[in-house]
């Protein structure tokens, strides 16, 4: 993908700007979908968590994903 002009670039920035997007509140995205799953956390659960993230450089969902297939192969096994 080749670069873009200064002159390109102040367009769409011109678009971007200058465009109201628009939504349809009925379709439900991803993210909204996702919303659903959203579980509070007790204290110790997130301080171990937030652990585990900074010393694994790991996101939440891939220490909580990783917990999971290990419990199933435990539970299996």
């Amino acid at each position: 993908m080749s670069d873009m002009t200064e002159q390109e670039a102040w367009e769409l920035d011109e678009l971007l700007t200058g465009t109201t997007p628009e939504v349809d509140p009925s379709v439900q995205g991803p993210f909204i979908k996702r919303r659903a799953m959203v579980v509070a956390l007790d204290q110790v659960s997130a301080q171990y968590l937030t652990a585990k993230m900074l010393s694994t450089k790991q996101s939440p969902t891939e220490i909580i994903s990783d917990m999971i297939r290990r419990e199933i192969t435990l539970v299996e096994g």
